[in-house]
Parts: C-alpha cells; sequence; structure tokens
C-alpha cells in the first residue's frame, strides 16, 4: 500500500470582533482550545473592545461532534495522525489570514497572538517558523509543544515577549508540566512573565484586561 496526497483549497473561518481600519493599534490573533468554536471562543474577548483594537479568532480546519453522531460540534487544531501535514497546512492558514488582516491596518499596528489550551501549541508552532510578525505571545493554560526544534527555532522567540497565563485551579496545569514548560522555555532562551488568577481552565475576563492594558 503506498500513501499519496493532494494539495486541495478549502474554506476556513474565522470570526472578528472589530473593524479592520487605518485607525487599529492593536491586533489579537487568538486560537481557541481542543473542542471549541472559534464564535464562542471570541466572546470571551468583549473586555478587549474598544476602536483601537481589532480581535481575530481562526477556527481550527478539522471539526467533530463532541458526543457522539450529532449534537455539539467543536474543532481540533490537529491530532497525532498526519501531523507534519497538518501542522504546514495550519501555518499557511494562519499565514493566509494575517497577512489578509495587515493589508487592512497600520503599518506600525501591534500583533498580539494568544493561544488558549491546544491553541497554544498551534501558536507557539506556527511563530516557530520565524516569518510572523508578533510583537508579543500569551501562552493561557498551554505550554510550547515538545518537537519544536530549538537549535532550529529558538531565534524566532529570542526578541519576542512572553507571557504565561493560567488559573491556580487548573486541573492541566500541574507542578510537573510546569517545570517541563519551564526546561523547555529555557531551552529557547526564554524568559517568560507568569500570571495567574483564581479559576480552572478559562479566559479570566479581569487577566485579560490586565494584559492588554500593558500594551497600551
Amino acid at each position: 500500500m503506498q500513501e499519496s496526497k493532494l494539495i486541495v483549497s478549502r474554506t476556513a473561518r474565522y470570526y472578528t470582533q472589530g473593524t479592520p481600519s487605518k485607525q487599529i493599534k492593536h491586533l489579537w490573533i487568538v486560537c481557541h482550545g481542543y473542542g471549541q468554536l472559534a464564535r464562542y471562543f471570541l466572546r470571551q474577548f468583549s473586555v478587549l473592545e474598544n476602536k483601537d483594537t481589532l480581535v481575530v479568532a481562526p477556527e481550527a480546519l478539522s471539526r467533530f461532534y463532541l458526543e457522539g453522531f450529532s449534537g455539539r460540534v467543536g474543532s481540533t487544531w490537529m491530532t497525532k495522525e498526519d501531523r507534519l501535514s497538518e501542522i504546514e497546512d495550519q501555518a499557511n492558514y494562519l499565514n493566509l489570514l494575517l497577512k489578509e488582516q495587515l493589508r487592512q491596518l497600520p503599518d506600525d499596528v501591534k500583533v498580539t497572538v494568544l493561544g488558549f489550551s491546544q491553541g497554544g501549541a498551534a501558536v507557539s508552532r506556527w511563530l516557530a517558523s520565524g516569518q510572523v510578525p508578533c510583537h508579543r505571545l500569551i501562552l493561557w493554560a498551554a505550554s510550547f509543544p515538545e518537537d519544536i526544534t530549538f537549535d532550529a527555532n529558538s531565534h524566532a522567540f529570542r526578541d519576542v515577549p512572553v507571557s504565561v497565563v493560567y488559573g491556580t485551579q487548573d486541573a492541566f496545569i500541574t507542578p510537573e508540566t510546569l517545570q517541563k514548560q519551564q526546561q523547555l522555555m529555557q531551552k529557547l532562551g526564554i524568559i517568560p512573565s507568569t500570571y495567574t488568577f483564581e479559576g480552572g481552565h478559562t479566559i479570566n475576563k479581569e487577566m485579560l484586561s490586565r494584559l492588554n492594558k500593558q500594551m497600551i
């Protein structure tokens, strides 16, 4: 049996909060977690809504029923199956999306990339190419994927401030995962700013507002 591949066009969906214009000063690209949909995820960023800010929430390309064969639908950035192709498809998708947004915005717009949970791994792999004009990376309840090639990709994060955010009651965040993340970041030469809040595996609007004010 021989495996073959075709590159095909497909429709990718994303949602925006704000209107692209030459008055925009801050662009946020926010990537949801496993099993979420972008339109619901974007609602959690209402605290960022103002005339100077555009928030764009891309939706992962693979959708599935969360339970059984009908009902609620979620999406995922990737699985272990044919993962290298999926990583490349993600990068092409997010590059095209960012290019389309930047075309409508001022040259000096500040770009923040936020990845929540599984979305954190997705945006980390995307930024690892070193071709993404990003001014700040926020890993929210997320960490760098272990498959990033550190020697080849460490330059991509050299001048990008990284913030790590998580809830103190997040069941997915353990001392072991925090230690492993710290080791990965050290290999990449990253000294992150760490923020915690009282809560679980979710976006905390008060913390989000705090991080936003640091960029203004």
